[in-house]
């Protein structure tokens, strides 16, 4: 059994399509912890309907947060740490000490790094009249954005799409692909 913990600052429908992978015996996987930076996340919500720990950090310097949460994740069995739509930045002792994974929803090297993600990405990618836009799931290293590529998924921009209808195509390519991803690591 591979051991998850997953990082999520929002509604966590991608945490949704670990658990349901999990389910339908599409990954041999475990979730022993779902985090949040934000007590009001729906995604704990989500971990709990599936009787999932959750562990709830804020309002921290970067510092004191890579010592909480270094405190907490000692306790779990983790082979793989996934962000999933985690928006705070990852200290150094977690990076050296876990394979961490983020999915991120453009084709990096393009539309990334710090102040860009969510709807942010989406409407730059409409912004600069991209045709090609996708996902990307990477290693997490010291720098947003920078880690090696894992994986990359394209889906087509039309020239009458929104900010709005490219996320939901990128959404839908990205959870695909994250099961993929951590389909392969557990092997």
């Amino acid at each position: 059994m591979y051991n998850l913990v997953i990082f999520a600052s929002g509604g966590g429908t991608t945490l949704q399509a670990i658990i349901d992978a999990i389910a339908n015996k599409e990954l041999d996987c475990k979730i022993n912890l779902v985090i949040s930076n934000s007590p009001d996340a729906y995604a704990l919500e989500r971990a709990k309907n599936a009787r999932i720990e959750t562990y709830v950090i804020q309002n921290k310097k970067s510092d004191e947060m890579d010592l909480e949460l270094e405190q907490i994740l000692k306790n779990h069995e983790i082979d793989l740490i996934v962000l999933a739509g985690y928006l705070k930045k990852i200290g150094p002792r977690l990076v050296e000490k876990y394979t961490i994974i983020n999915t991120h929803p453009s084709l990096i090297p393009k539309f990334c790094g710090k102040g860009m993600y969510g709807m942010k990405v989406h409407e730059a990618v409409v912004n600069a009249g991209e045709k090609i836009s996708g996902a990307t799931v990477h290693y997490v290293n010291q720098n947003y954005d920078e880690g090696n590529i894992i994986s990359q998924t394209k889906i087509d921009v039309l020239p009458n799409d929104t900010a709005d209808d490219v996320a939901e195509k990128v959404k839908a390519a990205e959870k695909i692909q994250l099961i993929d991803v951590i389909r392969n690591l557990s092997k």
